[in-house]
């Protein structure tokens, strides 16, 4: 079966597109892993200095 040149430029596009929704979802993720974990580190930090202030 052969595609059309008008066929393969659509083809191509759809490509791009997902292509493009993949990597805004990866970078998404990424994202929202990384502030994840700073505010896991802030929230451990606050309560190793209140556990430090208390017995004190």
């Amino acid at each position: 079966m052969r595609l059309t040149p008008e066929e393969l430029r659509a083809r191509k596009r759809r490509n791009v597109w997902i292509a493009s929704a993949l990597v805004a979802f990866i970078v998404l993720v990424f994202a929202t892993t990384v502030l994840r974990l700073q505010q896991n580190q802030a929230a451990e930090r606050a309560l190793a200095t209140a556990v430090e202030t208390s017995q004190q």
